[in-house]
């Protein structure tokens, strides 16, 4: 399992040391979550309303290590909420897998619904979201996933 998790580092840094360190409105966000699961959050947006997000995570036991993958399309909704901040409400649909130390893989589907609070000038989301997991594989169950994190956004060439 640490070897999983070391090579999921690994690449994921391989992959943004390519990018070019300059913000943009739409483009791709790598940063942390907290929550379930903790972990590394990436988004990258299609147009200024849609958008993929992933997560990859981490949970300890006493007797094992979980990690977590999720992909997810969202939607945004800039116009739901009135406030001060730019801070769209966003719901969308998704798939989880989860593997644990000697035991089988699992996989489920998600909803979501988060919010975003954007830094005025700066290349910088702050969210919360929660996600209802319905587990399909090797057995049926309603999980939720929720997290807090941010994202450092990035010019894409």
């Amino acid at each position: 399992m640490k070897k999983i998790l070391t090579l999921s580092l690994v690449l994921f840094l391989l992959q943004t040391g390519s990018i070019n360190y300059f913000a943009q409105d739409i483009g791709f966000g790598a940063g942390l979550m907290l929550g379930e699961p903790t972990g590394l959050s990436g988004k990258y947006w299609l147009d200024k309303t849609n958008a993929i997000d992933f997560g990859l995570g981490i949970a300890i036991f006493e007797d094992a290590v979980r990690m977590t993958f999720h992909a997810d399309y969202l939607y945004h909704n800039w116009n739901l909420v009135e406030t001060n901040f730019v801070m769209p409400i966003y719901y969308g649909f998704g798939a989880r897998f989860r593997f644990r130390e000697g035991r089988n893989g699992s996989f489920g589907i998600r909803g979501v619904l988060g919010a975003t609070l954007f830094l005025k000038e700066e290349p910088v989301d702050i969210f919360f979201e929660i996600a209802p997991a319905f587990r399909l594989f090797p057995n049926t169950a309603l999980d939720f996933d929720f997290a807090l994190g941010g994202r450092y956004y990035f010019e894409i060439h």
